[in-house]
């Protein structure tokens, strides 16, 4: 048995195929001093059940872009490291059986072109062609994949270790993990059943042990093993082994050649978590009892796609057991533990996204950041709400029964619901809301009431009927005109504090914070690329207190940021007050004549100044007064003590009455916001792109002293700019962009861009588009098509922002 080294620079715990792949990748860009600690043999806990499928497109670029890593690498494993890693690029087929599906598989088709994917649409009888027994039976339709294949879990898990080991990295197994150390909140040793390592940098690739390893930190990770089940038969009559993969999600069913036979399963709608309660320490290479009663669903709808299903030979029904999320998502990066990171719960699609994984991984930990924005996968886009393992569960099994679904923009959940309720919630809904949810909270969408007040308003086509409503534009349109109070308690809130504070925000953050107390600072935080890893505001209360608003389900992201760039002198503090305010917004050009209603606080534009806060009472409420905007009008947000926030609701909501004033949703937010070209992190902005190329030049301050970004910042200026986002306007004002539709010049067939996010305009009555566009061809006018569903519509550059572009109206 391998000796246990005493030190290590970086320790993986698993060794399944996520956690070889990250040793591989760390000695692969030079870090040679790397253990894998395996509690049994490589592959024992589920890489080795994998039903082996590997599929490249995903609804995002850059995990579309990681599944093309994979891809790519395991084409030259083989002839790198001397193992067959069982690599077949035999294609992948997807079928529509319903005309629903067939809208969806144009998307996916055109996403695809996006990203620079090869995927086609086919007819039913070219499918058929390359899958001739299937039945044609209701197929609409389908979409090919030409480099999607099949691969062996456990050829491939043994080709990244050999690879890891060629370059130093020792793999341990039968040893196990029993104790992380921690020094001044940071990882310091390894204890394990024959010794401990002493090391800095822990990764989590325990798979659907991942949870039990958090804990060792004291950190919850939503992790839920979930029973997959699938069949293998014995070889059947017109199998070929060139058959490429078939997927017909309305059936919730996968088919694969395995051997001359085919493998075929699917996501059921009745699923079966695994070990809530602990999985046995002893489990290696084990599968549950077959599970027959549940498989029956799918394996009547397989049969009814390839009736030969039907009389082959069964070897074995698998129901192994795999690590899923409440999302169907990843769990990669950083945590709030210093040196802990996180690779695990790949959902069943581990063996697709390895190499990938392995990859931006590695950067992570060595370079600050992957190549990628990874928020998708990001394990600090789960908040606190997902403390409870009941909430976790219940949305992992809604999320693994809707896995084939069609998910139409602005779905909602319908698991763990009331959660977490704002001070106003049953006023609210009395008003007639219909709610939202994002992490926990229960959010206002839109006041169905306005329904009946906007017959005649703006009706988008397609998709984007789905989870809308005429209210949006109603409230859009009457806080233009008069006002709109909104619930914004979700907001997440930071104090940051102590006598590092102000050098801590200004090393993290673009802007220069050292302003004036009560000065509100609009800002980026930056990695050392000059992307943008956070978008919020920071208030000065005090000399060395800060007051800092980031959106709803960025928290738990925003506050790792900053806590990981914390000194650990303990000159600075940092504390979640998020459940300890309510936050209410008015806004609109008759805010100011509301507001004076219910204040003796001199609230004139002279004395109240754009993007600074106050301390005063209105009614009977003490608020911190904030004149911001994020919907490009006259106003304000007010923080309260949570137990205030109703009170406060109702006194705005009375004053407001005489003056036309409405409730509204977090949609009419986003509506606002977009007319007025104001940016939203994940939408518009992210890791991928800098201030410069966002437009946010205004919120950098070079000349600050040194942050986190500047010197990538600088040599973009210097350099100058090679793409820009832009705001576009379709021809078509009903035709509504959800994101990643491909962009081309008009009358050119290149694809030079995709759509990162759309709206409608309701105050200009324009259909608009945000994209990142080749500087050359940013100029107003320029004619671009931007393909919906398979079709091309025109549409044109113009000038942003489309709302208010002088900025009168906030200012006033």
């Amino acid at each position: 048995m391998t000796e246990l080294p005493s030190h290590a620079r970086v320790v993986i715990i698993g060794g399944g195929v996520g956690g070889c792949s990250i040793a591989y990748h760390l000695t692969k860009m030079g870090w040679k001093d790397i253990v894998l600690l395996e509690r049994h043999e490589l592959t024992a806990g589920s890489t080795w059940h994998s039903a082996g499928l590997v599929g490249q497109l995903r609804s995002d670029a850059n995990l579309t872009r990681m599944m093309y890593y994979s891809t790519d690498l395991y084409r030259q494993l083989k002839d790198e490291t001397g193992i067959d890693t069982g690599w077949r690029e035999v294609g992948g087929i997807r079928l529509a059986s319903s005309s629903e599906r067939m809208e969806d598989v144009k998307r996916l088709v055109g996403m695809a072109r996006s990203f620079g994917m090869s995927m086609e649409m086919i007819t039913p009888k070219e499918a058929f062609d390359m899958f001739p027994l299937m039945s044609l039976d209701g197929v609409k339709g389908a979409a090919y994949t030409p480099s999607d294949g099949v691969i062996d879990p456990t050829g491939l898990t043994n080709a990244l270790a050999a690879g890891a080991k060629s370059r130093g990295a020792q793999i341990i197994n039968e040893t196990n993990v029993e104790a992380i150390h921690l020094k001044h909140g940071r990882v310091s040793e390894v204890v394990t059943n024959r010794g401990t390592i002493k090391t800095e940098i822990v990764v989590n690739a325990a798979g659907q042990w991942g949870g039990e390893v958090g804990k060792l930190v004291g950190l919850t990770l939503p992790v839920v093993p979930m029973a997959h089940l699938y069949i293998i038969t014995k070889p059947i009559d017109g199998v070929g082994h060139d058959f490429p993969t078939l997927r017909d999600p309305d059936l919730l069913v996968y088919w694969r050649e395995e051997v001359g036979g085919l493998v075929t399963g699917g996501y059921e709608r009745d699923p079966a978590p695994f070990g809530l309660g602990g999985i046995p320490h002893d489990f290696k290479y084990q599968l549950l009892p077959p599970d027959w009663e549940r498989f029956t669903p799918l394996m009547e709808n397989s049969i009814k796609r390839v009736p030969a299903v039907e009389t082959a030979e069964i070897i074995q029904l698998l129901n192994g057991p795999e690590g899923f999320t409440p999302d169907g998502e990843f769990l990669l990066g950083p945590t709030t533990v210093k040196g802990f990171w996180v690779a695990c719960a790949f959902c069943a699609h581990g063996l697709a996204g390895a190499g990938g994984i392995g990859k931006v991984m590695a950067e992570w930990i060595i370079e600050g950041h992957p190549e990628w924005d990874l928020w998708r996968l990001d394990v600090r886009r789960f908040g606190s709400n997902y403390a409870s393992q009941g909430y976790t569960v219940a949305r992992t099994i809604e999320t693994y029964s809707k896995y084939y679904d069609i998910h139409y923009p602005n779905e909602e959940r319908i698991s763990g619901r009331m959660l977490r309720l704002s001070p106003t919630y049953y006023r609210l809904r009395d008003l007639g809301v219909v709610f939202g949810e994002k992490t926990g909270w229960e959010r206002p969408n839109w006041f169905k009431p306005y329904e009946a007040l906007a017959k005649h308003g703006h009706e988008p086509k397609g998709w984007f009927r789905h989870n809308w409503s005429r209210a949006i534009g109603y409230e859009h349109l009457m806080t233009r005109e008069n006002a709109g109070l909104f619930d914004e308690t979700s907001f997440n809130k930071f104090e940051v504090r102590g006598q590092g504070a102000l050098a801590l925000l200004n090393y993290v953050c673009a802007n220069d914070i050292d302003q004036p107390v009560g000065t509100v600072i609009y800002t980026q935080a930056l990695n050392k690329r000059g992307g943008i890893e956070c978008d919020f505001t920071v208030t000065r209360l005090a000399e060395d207190r800060f007051f800092i608003i980031t959106g709803t389900a960025f928290g738990q992201h925003d506050l790792s940021w900053l806590s990981l760039n914390v000194p650990e002198d303990g000159s600075v503090t940092i504390e979640d007050v998020g459940s300890a305010y309510a936050c209410i917004g008015l806004w609109g050009p008759k805010a100011r004549m509301i507001l004076q209603k219910v204040t003796r606080a001199d609230v004139s534009n002279q004395a109240f100044l754009y993007m600074t806060a106050k301390r005063f009472a209105v009614g009977d409420v003490p608020v911190l007064a904030s004149r911001v905007t994020y919907v490009g009008e006259l106003g304000w947000e007010f923080y309260c003590p949570s137990e205030y926030g109703l009170r406060l609701w109702d006194t705005l909501w009375e004053a407001g009455q005489p003056e036309g004033m409405v409730a509204a949703g977090y949609r009419a937010i986003d509506t606002l916001r977009l007319e007025k070209g104001y940016r939203y992190w994940s939408g518009e902005i992210s890791p991928d792109y800098t201030p410069y190329e966002a437009g946010l030049g205004f919120a950098v301050k070079l000349d600050k002293g040194d942050f986190i970004g500047r010197e990538a910042l600088v040599q973009q200026k210097q350099a100058g700019l090679k793409r820009k986002l832009c705001c576009l306007t379709l021809a078509d004002t009903r035709i509504i962009a959800l994101g990643k539709e491909p962009i081309r010049v008009a009358g050119q067939q290149e694809i030079i861009s995709w759509v990162a996010s759309g709206g409608y305009g309701y105050s200009v009555g324009e259909s608009i588009v945000y994209a990142y566009l080749p500087v050359e061809l940013s100029k107003v006018g320029t004619k671009f098509e931007i393909e919906f569903f398979g079709e091309w519509t025109e549409a044109v550059v113009v000038q942003a922002p489309l709302w208010d572009p002088k900025g009168e109206r906030i200012k006033a």
